[in-house]
């Protein structure tokens, strides 16, 4: 998958830097950005190239909401990395999960740590081994559900992390799916080495591909930016059983309302909500 890497260098006083980041961030979601990373001047964001919207981008930076700021930003193609490479040689510490669960690559093995549950993640990218903060509230909010013989759907798998805990606390069956054929593939492995590849599937594609697939479910998964679940709601609750959940995260506290409001008109009601920093993640039922 492609991406583009957006340099945004921020004009502001320094005591305002951070609040401007925050902000930027959050904006810049809007346009379709996934991740983001502070830089000396500013913040540097990820966008796949497919989604990328530069004049809505440019409107929401003319109409930043600190007076006393602005921002300036570049745009060029990212880096095509080999990442998985680059994720062998770094890998990440064990996380643990409500004391109970813990994530782990293959390099880092927990020593002091006996868990109920253990999960290995062989990942392409950080983002879904359980480091970053949406992930680890899925997970959370997954351990608090009776799974035992519930059919899952993860969508936007990313390393199968969400499908794979809920198979590992009891779900009998896991479809998932990603428009990232690295991610396809990467969450095929990890369910292999999990040894709960008999029970997972990983399918190529956006939300379109839920035509193909048969049967509903009993947890339906999304950690998404926030346009694309505004936009693949209606998908998902098309495949949700009676009776059924539905957890969003990949999005901020501030994205809260208009995600509430296309759930309620889709007649679904919402059960529970968390936050990790800015970082937000909410349950919703049929």
């Amino acid at each position: 998958m492609k991406y583009y890497e957006v340099n945004f260098n921020i004009a502001a006083p320094e005591e305002l830097m951070q609040d401007a980041r925050d902000i930027l961030s959050a904006l810049a979601g809007e346009a379709g950005f996934e991740t983001f990373e502070d830089a000396d001047e500013g913040v540097k964001g990820y966008v796949q190239q497919t989604l990328f919207n530069e004049d809505l981008l440019k409107t929401l930076m003319d109409d930043f909401p600190l007076p006393s700021c602005s921002v300036s930003f570049t745009t060029q193609e990212a880096e095509d990395k080999d990442w998985n490479e680059q994720w062998e040689q770094q890998g990440f510490e064990p996380i643990v999960v409500n004391d109970t669960l813990v994530i782990h690559d293959g390099r880092h093995l927990p020593s002091d740590i006996h868990p109920q549950t253990s999960i290995e993640i062989d990942a392409h990218l950080a983002f879904g081994t359980g480091t970053h903060e949406t992930t680890r509230m899925m997970v959370s909010q997954l351990m608090s559900l009776p799974l035992d013989g519930k059919r899952i759907l993860d969508c936007g798998t990313g390393t199968g992390i969400l499908g794979i805990a809920a198979l590992k606390l009891g779900a009998s069956k896991a479809v998932g799916y990603d428009i990232d054929e690295w991610s396809a593939d990467n969450a095929r492995h990890n369910a292999v080495i999990n040894r709960v590849d008999d029970r997972f599937t990983s399918l190529l594609g956006d939300a379109t591909i839920l035509k193909e697939v048969e049967g509903t479910f009993d947890v339906v998964l999304a950690n998404i930016n926030r346009n694309i679940l505004l936009a693949d709601m209606e998908a998902f609750a098309k495949k949700m059983a009676p009776h059924s959940t539905l957890l969003l995260s990949g999005f901020y506290q501030q994205d809260i309302p208009m995600l509430e409001e296309k759930a309620t008109s889709l007649g679904l009601t919402k059960k529970a909500q968390k936050h990790d920093g800015d970082w937000a993640c909410l349950m919703f039922e049929c």
